[in-house]
């Protein structure tokens, strides 16, 4: 693990627009070296990358994807700029990939902003009674919680899953590389999963995810 400081992290962001945690990776990919981390972030389309988000992204696409002879249907609706992105085949690539993502892992936001504060608390009261079963001391569950939150946060969050075909990449930077590249705010706004017979059977809906991860992750292969 590198060492580096938070003043340095403050420098990196101050320079290059990324965020706090994008600036903390890439500190510590490039061993705390400043120029290799800013080379980084622009490799990977991160730099600049907030500064982009007070622009308007109303064009995009509407995707959509089935699985399964008709058993699993998602629709993803992602935003960006301008029309002429829109059309562009990258684009519709990126759509494609997070169609199946949703297909794929069953997610139920798109972030974890959009979770209701009553779901987190409880959540956060589920962990923490998890924890106090477990022997933990009380001044510790609250940072225990929040922890299993995070790993929470990776399930059933979209952008915070690891991307299906390449599970080095958490869907949030797939989606801020194509950003950099293309140079353009690209939103994720919405998406829909259905699944035929869907609260009649649950039990069969876990293993049917899983295989298809497998099929996808394959297709990488």
């Amino acid at each position: 693990m590198s060492t580096f400081t938070a003043k340095e992290v403050k420098t990196l962001r101050e320079q290059t627009g990324a965020g706090m945690m994008d600036c903390k990776k890439a500190l510590n990919e490039a061993g705390g070296d400043m120029e290799k981390a800013m080379t980084w972030l622009r490799e990977k389309g991160i730099a600049d990358a907030e500064k982009r988000q007070h622009r308007s992204a109303v064009e995009g696409a509407v995707a959509s994807y089935v699985h399964m002879g008709g058993k699993i249907g998602v629709l993803v609706e992602v935003n960006c700029e301008t029309d002429f992105v829109a059309r562009g085949e990258e684009f519709q690539d990126l759509c494609r990939d997070l169609c199946l993502q949703v297909c794929s892992t069953a997610p139920q936001y798109v972030s974890k902003d959009e979770i209701p504060e009553e779901a987190l608390n409880k959540e956060r009261e589920v962990f923490m009674a998890r924890a106090r079963d477990m022997g933990k001391p009380e001044n510790i569950l609250p940072k225990i919680a929040e922890g299993m939150l995070g790993k929470w946060f990776e399930e059933v969050c979209l952008l915070h899953q690891k991307f299906v075909k390449d599970p080095d990449r958490t869907v949030e930077e797939l989606v801020k590389e194509f950003s950099g590249k293309v140079g353009e705010k690209i939103v994720v706004r919405r998406f829909a999963r259905f699944q035929l017979g869907e609260d009649l059977e649950g039990g069969q809906q876990s293993e049917q995810r899983e295989e298809i991860a497998q099929q996808f992750a394959g297709e990488q292969g």
